[in-house]
């Protein structure tokens, strides 16, 4: 792993970094009522272990897309709805970590749950995960629904699961998962956000501050 993890310093050498300063916000102290469950900083993710760079289980984010997740929650709050986050801002070092892991094929503790038809050298070329992350930049996030004190809507697919399944409009959910899905891409869309094709959980702010600007700051 060590390898991977110079390889990919190495590429991302002329990076920016936050050394001055944090440019992000805790997005739990702004958005109120946000359920934060950071898979990358435990072991329920597909990797199956903490991943480097999350310290602690914290959303950051710029304050300018915490701000927009603060509007989608407000809206989602009038319609008996809140958000839960899985991931926010994501280390540079956390992607190395995803691309060390890809390449050992021998590690495949939890292919079952999230790729359980997708090779796991696939992930990159199929667009599951990238080489060079929006979340770095900050304001992407990765959420699901929750119903106010009810816990997680059925979304039709988990949080990370890699197949087709997972594109926003998959037509063989059934009516009820297609709604939710619809609900939460119109509220973060009006709040703001554009969604991605491939996954129903994944946002990113339009206009964000830093599109050019990939950070390796620690989640702390």
């Amino acid at each position: 792993m060590n390898r991977w993890l110079t390889l990919f310093a190495a590429l991302c050498a002329g990076w920016s970094s936050a050394r001055a300063g944090s440019p992000f916000v805790d997005a739990a102290s702004i958005v109120p009522g946000l359920s934060v469950e950071m898979r990358y900083a435990g072991s329920h993710n597909f990797v199956g272990r903490p991943i480097a760079g999350y310290e602690a289980p914290r959303c950051l984010l710029t304050r300018q897309a915490a701000r927009a997740l603060a509007r989608a929650q407000a809206d989602l709050a009038r319609r008996g709805y809140g958000l839960k986050v899985f991931d926010c801002y994501r280390p540079t070092r956390a992607v190395a970590d995803f691309m060390a892991w890809a390449a050992d094929p021998a590690e495949t503790r939890m292919k079952a749950e999230f790729y359980p038809r997708i090779d796991k050298r696939d992930l990159f070329r199929l667009g599951y995960i990238a080489t060079h992350s929006a979340h770095s930049r900050g304001s992407t996030v990765d959420l699901t629904l929750m119903r106010l004190n009810r816990g997680e809507v059925d979304m039709g697919t988990p949080f990370d699961w890699f197949g087709p399944e997972s594109a926003p409009g998959w037509r063989r959910l059934d009516p009820a998962q297609l709604v939710a899905r619809g609900t939460l891409r119109a509220a973060m869309i009006r709040a703001g956000f554009r969604p991605y094709a491939q996954e129903w959980w994944h946002f990113t702010l339009a206009g964000e501050p830093h599109p050019t600007t990939a950070f390796d700051q620690l989640v702390r």
